[in-house]
């Protein structure tokens, strides 16, 4: 089962240019005064495709977070993604708060959640191709995480990550599976998933035509994912926009639609978040949904070993009964 990505995604709409950003060198040495001048004004050349252009958005925003004077997270390698002499504008904006305030909740989730999973961990990170979260998380060992992006702007990062040394944390493997496979759930498990292990699952920034593409991605988790794991992330609003004729409130249609693959969600305000954090949201439209779901069923790798138990026991038990007779 392959996804299709496409140009309507989570983050192309919030800029209509997108700034180069600053290399992760310059980024970890520059000034994090608020007065520092720094202003995105530079245009992208046309060659940049739309999803590029849109993991490029989200990386130029992880940037301007780590150059705040306290930021929520810091990213050292955002910079290296794109060209430099580019000038950031430190003012916070609706869409960078919202999706800065999502990116460190979603971080936050991922690493308690892997923490506390006894033995092998496995993290499953559906990304624009961009994320650097397999690079600056302090993951703990014995940590399989797995990318599922677009492969042209995966490739585009690997290569840039690789030029400024950027390393996975000792005793971990990383792994990426293209977005564009014919069979996502085959390609994973070719590359070490294990249905019957608990796992964590993210997704932010992937690029999604339509709700149709979202619900194969609920399908893999509910096929993959053992019971008990986790699916974080954020997901564009019009996503329930396509279903407004059923007059459902979004909490209710959120629901509807992971019950729908044997998940249990619940919305996260944005609002509670910063203020978890001891921020002030900035007020303006942000068209995503945060939410966090839990896998209420067993995988099929768990329910195959359900079965050939039970067969086994069920050939113990004629084996027994033969011989008494």
């Amino acid at each position: 089962m392959g996804w299709k990505c496409v140009e309507r995604f989570t983050h192309t709409s919030h800029f209509s240019i997108l700034q180069p950003s600053l290399p992760p060198y310059y980024a970890a040495s520059a000034s994090k005064n608020k007065n520092v001048a720094f202003t995105l004004k530079s245009k992208l050349d046309d060659e940049y495709e739309p999803l590029l252009k849109s993991a490029l958005n989200a990386a130029s925003l992880r940037l301007q977070e780590t150059h705040q004077s306290e930021p929520l997270f810091v990213d050292p390698y955002a910079g290296c993604f794109v060209p430099p002499r580019t000038r950031l504008d430190l003012m916070k904006t609706s869409e960078s708060d919202h999706y800065c305030l999502a990116t460190k909740f979603i971080d936050d989730k991922l690493i308690h959640t892997a923490n506390n999973i006894d033995g092998l961990k496995q993290v499953v990170l559906l990304t624009d191709g961009m994320d650097t979260r397999p690079y600056r998380l302090s993951w703990g060992s014995s940590t399989i995480i797995f990318d599922i992006s677009p492969e042209t702007t995966f490739q585009i990062a690997a290569q840039k990550l690789q030029d400024v040394g950027a390393k996975i944390p000792r005793g971990c493997l990383f792994f990426h599976v293209p977005l564009e496979s014919s069979d996502i759930q085959k390609s994973l498990c070719s590359k070490g998933f294990n249905g019957s292990r608990p796992s964590v699952w993210a997704v932010q920034g992937l690029p999604l035509m339509n709700l149709a593409n979202f619900e194969n991605i609920l399908f893999a988790v509910s096929s993959l994912a053992a019971k008990g794991s986790i699916f974080v992330g954020e997901i564009p609003a019009w996503f329930a926009e396509t279903e407004i004729e059923l007059k459902l409130s979004t909490q209710k249609w959120m629901e509807k639609l992971f019950s729908g693959h044997g998940l249990r969600v619940d919305l996260i305000s944005y609002s509670e978040v910063a203020r978890s954090l001891g921020r002030e949201l900035t007020p303006g439209d942000y068209r995503n949904i945060l939410f966090v779901a839990e896998q209420l069923r067993f995988s099929d790798d768990q329910m195959e070993t359900w079965r050939r138990e039970f067969q086994r026991v069920e050939e113990e038990g004629d084996e027994q009964g033969f011989e008494e007779l």
